[in-house]
């Protein structure tokens, strides 16, 4: 493991990620990184420039210097041989190896001087002369034909080897060329190298300098920027910090405000912001405080005269036949709604509880196709009335999960009836899958549908999608809201899906260990498209895979929890 650990650490990709990441989440590292881009640019080309046009006036200015003393030279050693009496081919031999170590000498910057032959004759009269040895490989043939050919100084930039060059590297240089006659010989082209390393040198120390200066811009610009972003950003991150401890519901949290710039200004009004919302928030808990205990209260103090008109209720419909025949369908309607008001009572308080936070789990291993199956079996005579077929599509092996058994059978039980009820006298099909992390049971009809409006409002408290439509169970319009409460207490999912005569999906999904979020469901929610089945008669279902074959209790589910149609 720690093997690994090291080898993830020392991966160049991770920390490449991790360095982009550092980097997208800092402003001031993108500030800072971005102004030092800018200034390398920057200083890069101006560096650059100014490398050149100190390189150019070096050399320019060394050139027509050494222009002048190769003249002057040149011109002495002319002279020197037109003054000169030279009465044989020997004397002129002298007098060549003279003039050439005298130019040598007398140059102040030279670094050698040689004669080159321009006649035709082999040998020449006069053997070349060179104070270097190896000089002639520097002269180009075109240096040497312009040089002698033209009456006026040449010259060409030339690299000098390190074999030639006094330092024992290789040097830039200049070599000059000129004509110049020398007696009973003929015409011969003057030609003296120059050195040009301590310009070379000269340039290198401006340039790093120029490098020093640079690093030393940057780090200034680095500085200042990174100080400057630092002042503007401090605030910003302190205003993100007081935010998020604020939605984290410490109202009292604030910004500390100094000064009367910007940064001031901006830390007062987000205080003001604060404390406006702190005292909105206050007055709405209070006022929603208010409100479930009303809802509590007006439940609780109802069941006393609830009890009281159902025990009268009880004895007038016992006593029904007894009645003519408008009061006898009175004491029938007084008890239906009798019923429904003690389900809506129960589904208030269900609520009210969900509401003030009292709402506990009694979690325990249950199997999944067991709950699911008790829930079909009591839907089953609903099923018969409206003429629908409820098919089970079960696993063949228990499904358990760590599910309060009630609260799921009501959410079952919700979704199950509300799909009979909508279901035209269609099919209903309950699935069940599960995979390692998570359970989820679909119920599926092939009635009416909803549209994407009324499936967003499809888990609203007393909604409908038509208000007009009559409740055969008696609903009272709080179940799939309690449903919905339900499925998120046991940190699980309820979804909706539905298309205008199409039918309408409903997808629970719970973890199979308590706590634990869901990801990825089973089952999909959007069914496939496909024909929908024939309605077939109502009878009693032989036992689907999955479905037991005993006679269900239905003692685990009360009677008193409502069921919502959408």
């Amino acid at each position: 493991m720690n093997f690994r650990n090291a080898r993830r650490a020392l991966n160049p990709g991770r920390r490449l990620r991790a360095l982009v990441f550092r980097w997208r989440s800092s402003m001031q590292a993108r500030v800072v990184t971005t102004a030092l881009m800018i200034g390398v640019i920057t200083v890069g080309a101006l560096g650059t420039f100014l490398s050149i046009n100190i390189r150019d006036g070096l050399f320019t200015q060394r050139v027509q210097e050494l222009d002048q003393e190769a003249a002057r030279s040149a011109g002495i050693v002319q002279e020197a041989f037109a003054s000169t009496p030279v009465s044989t081919l020997l004397d002129a031999q002298l007098l060549v190896f003279q003039m050439v170590q005298s130019a040598s000498n007398g140059a102040v910057s030279a670094h050698g001087t040689m004669l080159v032959y321009a006649g035709d004759l082999v040998p020449p009269p006069i053997i070349d002369a060179e104070s270097i040895t190896d000089l002639t490989t520097l002269i180009t043939g075109d240096l040497r034909g312009e040089a002698l050919e033209s009456e006026y100084l040449v010259w060409q930039s030339v690299q000098i080897p390190a074999a030639l060059s006094a330092s024992g590297q290789d040097e830039p240089g200049v070599m000059f060329g000129t004509q110049v006659e020398v007696p009973l010989a003929g015409r011969f082209g003057l030609f003296t190298l120059y050195s040009l390393q301590p310009q070379a040198e000269t340039l290198r120390f401006v340039q790093r300098t120029l490098v020093i200066g640079a690093a030393a811009i940057l780090a200034i610009i680095g500085a200042i920027t990174a100080l400057v972003t630092r002042q503007a950003v401090r605030p910003v991150r302190r205003a993100a910090a007081t935010a998020a401890r604020l939605a984290d519901g410490q109202l009292d949290e604030r910004m500390p405000s100094r000064g009367y710039d910007e940064m001031a200004t901006l830390a007062r009004s987000f205080n003001e912001m604060a404390a406006s919302l702190q005292d909105q928030i206050r007055r709405m808990e209070a006022l929603s405080r208010a409100q479930r205990t009303f809802v509590s209260d007006v439940s609780h103090e109802l069941r006393t005269p609830l009890t009281t008109i159902r025990m009268a209720g009880e004895v007038i419909h016992g006593a029904r036949a007894e009645l003519d025949p408008a009061a006898r369908r009175s004491a029938e309607l007084l008890q239906q709604q009798l019923d429904r008001f003690e389900e809506l009572l129960a589904d208030l308080l269900e609520i009210s509880r969900f509401d003030a936070g009292a709402a506990v789990l009694d979690v325990e291993q249950a199997d999944l196709t067991s709950v699911a199956s008790l829930v079909v079996e009591a839907a089953m005579p609903l099923a018969e009335a409206k003429g629908s077929f409820i098919s089970m599509m079960l696993p063949d092996v228990p499904v358990k999960a760590d599910i309060d058994p009630r609260r799921v059978g009501r959410i079952l039980r919700n979704l199950v009836t509300n799909a009979v009820e909508h279901s035209e006298g269609n099919p209903v099909e309950v699935h069940l899958g599960y995979d390692d992390n998570a359970v989820a049971i679909a119920v599926r009809d092939h009635g009416i549908g909803m549209t994407m409006e009324q499936v967003a409002r499809v888990f609203d408290r007393f909604w409908r999608a038509d208000p007009a439509r009559a409740r055969t169970t008696g609903g009272t319009g709080l179940g799939l809201s309690i449903s919905l409460e339900d499925a998120r207490l046991h940190s699980g999912r309820l979804e909706a899906w539905g298309m205008p005569g199409e039918g309408a999906s409903f997808r629970l999904t719970l973890p199979r260990r308590a706590g634990l979020p869901v990801d990825d469901p089973p089952l999909p929610l959007v069914p496939e498209p496909r024909a929908v089945a024939p309605k077939t008669p109502i009878t009693k279902p032989t036992p689907t895979i999955g479905m037991p074959t005993a006679i269900p209790d239905l003692s685990r589910f009360p009677a008193s929890d409502s069921w919502e149609d959408s």
